[in-house]
């Protein structure tokens, strides 16, 4: 498994009160790894899933301990150092009541070339996964997209996401669209589904995207999650595991891409691979941050299921 995608440090600050607007509000504020590509193939990594992220980094210590941290995890980290720009990073904003607003520097991700790209991790048995955030990145989508054509030419079964739904819509969904052509399948959450196809209802955005990809998943939050296909009339869906969030976890829904991949590449059922992207997300959800949390002692799996191309 190939992702390609951003490497970011998440700054997670978690207000205890309602914010004091021009004055001081007690929080928490704890520093994590993050960027939804590296997110993502952290995840694979301790399911057992052979995986290589391609990404850039600044040549910072921060970008040097972001870059460690992947590789604990098991994972080939083919992660190219920008001499200027520094690590890219997130500041998450956590309201008292949970709300989150994200602010987002992107700094060397941005710069991610064609040039940066491995060859030799492109070849028919694998499968890539595209970040979105890298698609929708002005500066690193002729990479992606690049990425995405090399894919194509070699016969490797392809996925992308759709980021985030306020960059989306900046950059305008018919040029996603046309972008991610090729695409076997789209991860989205409700609110890219709707800015992709001005649909509301999760089932008629879903059947309305497979249009353009041969299959559809929509992670829904507590709803659950769905998957449409381009040659069935009907949707699966599956419910939400029950979860108390803990204060700070962020990334469950990288995990559920994460969670959901390797079943469906083995040729499980649409319903069996929703039912394990959610208990993925549920375990996200248990910890604080958005990466696998390893400090317990739990080991990496091995022998998840594995698999050839989409279907």
């Amino acid at each position: 498994m190939v992702v390609i995608g951003d490497l970011m440090t998440d700054a997670v600050a978690r207000a205890f009160h309602p914010l004091a607007r021009g004055s001081d509000t007690p929080a928490s504020v704890v520093m994590y790894g993050g960027g939804s590509g590296a997110n993502i193939a952290a995840w694979l990594a301790v399911e057992g899933v052979e995986t290589t992220f391609v990404g850039r980094r600044g040549s910072d210590i921060t970008g040097r301990t972001r870059e460690m941290e992947l590789m604990g995890y098991g994972l080939d980290s083919r992660t190219v150092m920008d001499p200027e720009r520094p690590t890219g990073t997130c500041v998450v904003m956590i309201t008292h009541k949970g709300d989150r607003t994200m602010l987002s520097d992107p700094g060397a991700n941005a710069r991610l070339q064609p040039e940066d790209l491995p060859r030799d991790v492109f070849g028919p048995d694998g499968h890539l996964h595209v970040s979105g955030y890298t698609l929708i990145n002005a500066d690193s989508r002729r990479a992606a997209r690049v990425a995405l054509r090399m894919a194509q030419d070699c016969g490797m079964s392809i996925s992308v996401d759709g980021g985030s739904h306020a960059p989306l819509e900046r950059a305008g969904a018919e040029s996603f669209l046309d972008w991610t052509q090729g695409a076997r399948l789209l991860f989205a959450n409700l609110d890219q589904a709707k800015v992709l196809t001005g649909r509301d209802s999760p089932e008629a955005a879903a059947k309305v995207l497979t249009a353009w990809y041969p299959n559809v998943v929509l992670k829904l939050g507590d709803k659950g999650g769905l998957w449409a296909s381009k040659t069935r009339e009907d949707v699966v869906t599956v419910p939400a595991e029950p979860v108390e969030p803990s204060p700070g976890s962020v990334g469950a829904g990288d995990a559920f891409i994460a969670g959901f991949l390797p079943f469906w590449l083995a040729g499980r059922h649409p319903k069996e691979a929703l039912s394990h992207a959610q208990r993925l997300a549920a375990r996200a959800l248990h910890q604080p941050g958005a990466r696998p949390d390893l400090g317990d002692g739990q080991p990496v799996r091995r022998g998840a299921p594995r698999g050839q191309r989409l279907r």
